[in-house]
């Protein structure tokens, strides 16, 4: 089932995507919701960020170049970062290059988001406390990493954490590829199989270092090829069965002022 949250009529909805057409419901995605009378077509509204995370979290470096460079063991403590909730936006938003800079990095990634609370789970049951997927773009400025490898302030620039543009609850992560285009050139395009953390690995670790709460996002990782981009570059970023995700870099944001419902 595919989840959208979008703006219509000047309004803010949640709906069922099927095909064309988005069934609008009431209530909360990831509880307890049901369905309206009213419909609308897919071409008539504006997709938003699908969430409003209260935690964004992101693994680095989490690809090889192919199967075979896999390693044998994942890393005894993998580098996982923060990302602030005010970085993220929706489809077509501009993401902001910071003033001081002329370039920043695109790094396109399967989102997960977490459905219900998890503490201490094991790897095996993991992928029960995931509500569905989403595509990211975990937007990085290297440049603002520390010397001694804090990464914070590089990835928590306000519009760096795109994401949408549906949730899909019905979704195999360990069988499909994220791609990522730069002006229509394609970029990446990696199977989620070559990830060095796995999924499940990735949310049970999580899980003995936090808690984890419905809404929740992880970024699991970009594949070879992110690079810089600047001013008026076009990013889409991809994963078929979920849908695209483009921005546009600009040097200034746009915000329209819409009603929750």
């Amino acid at each position: 089932m595919k989840f959208g949250r979008f703006t219509f009529d000047n309004h803010i909805y949640n709906g069922v995507i099927e095909e064309e057409i988005i069934n609008i419901i009431e209530g909360n995605p990831m509880s307890d919701w049901s369905y309206t009378n009213s419909k609308v077509s897919i071409n008539d509204v504006e997709f938003l960020a699908p969430i409003t995370p209260k935690n964004v979290i992101g693994i680095g470096a989490n690809y090889v170049k192919d199967k075979e460079s896999l390693p044998n063991e994942i890393p005894e403590m993998p580098v996982f970062f923060l990302k602030p909730s005010t970085s993220v936006i929706g489809p077509n938003e501009p993401v902001v290059i910071p003033d001081q800079l002329e370039e920043v990095k695109f790094e396109s990634e399967l989102a997960i988001v977490i459905g219900k609370e998890a503490k201490h789970i094991q790897k095996e049951n993991a992928l029960e406390y995931v509500f569905g997927y989403t595509v990211g773009n975990d937007v990085t400025a290297p440049q603002f990493f520390h010397n001694d490898g804090h990464w914070t302030l590089g990835k928590s620039f306000d519009t760096f954490t795109p994401l949408g543009p549906t949730i899909e609850t019905e979704l195999d992560p360990y069988n499909v590829h994220v791609t990522a285009t730069v002006n229509g050139v394609e970029k990446q395009n990696s199977p989620t199989e070559w990830m060095i953390v796995p999924i499940k690995e990735m949310i049970a670790y999580l899980s003995t270092v936090m808690t984890l709460h419905p809404g929740d996002v992880i970024l699991t990782g970009s594949p070879i090829g992110a690079h810089f981009v600047g001013t008026d570059d076009v990013i889409t970023c991809s994963i078929k069965e979920i849908g695209s995700l483009t921005n546009t870099f600009s040097r200034k944001s746009t915000h329209i002022s819409v009603t929750q419902q």
